[in-house]
């Protein structure tokens, strides 16, 4: 069984900084792409970053500049930096794996709220 447990997330004010990290555990195959994603209230989920496993990432417009994702392929896991954080930052935030398999596999997920 594969788990994804994702850590890091808070609240912060506008401006501040978090560190998301999210690790995999279980029976898995080599890890191909690993990604954040967010929803927030009302909101469709939307790809935040996501990184191969050679290191090519690529951001959502909305996050370039502030966010920057990377990975430990020893440790299965991902991290994403988010800094200068704002309001519309505010979701609960997923990573996803994709295995050279091709199975995905999700996390619960970690709130982050950004409010003064």
């Amino acid at each position: 069984q594969v788990q994804l447990v994702e850590s890091g997330g808070g609240l912060v004010q506008p401006g501040g900084s978090l560190r998301l990290s999210c690790a995999a555990s279980g029976t898995i195959a080599s890890i191909n792409n690993m990604g954040w994603y967010r929803q927030a209230p009302g909101k469709e989920r939307e790809l935040v970053a996501d990184i191969t496993r050679g290191g090519s990432t690529n951001y959502a417009d909305s996050v370039k500049g502030r966010f920057t994702i990377s990975r430990n392929n020893a440790k299965k896991t991902v991290y994403l930096d988010m800094n200068s954080l704002k309001p519309d930052d505010t979701a609960l935030y997923y990573c996803s794996i994709r295995t050279s398999l091709q199975n995905v596999y999700w996390g619960q997920g970690t709130q982050v709220t950004v409010s003064s």
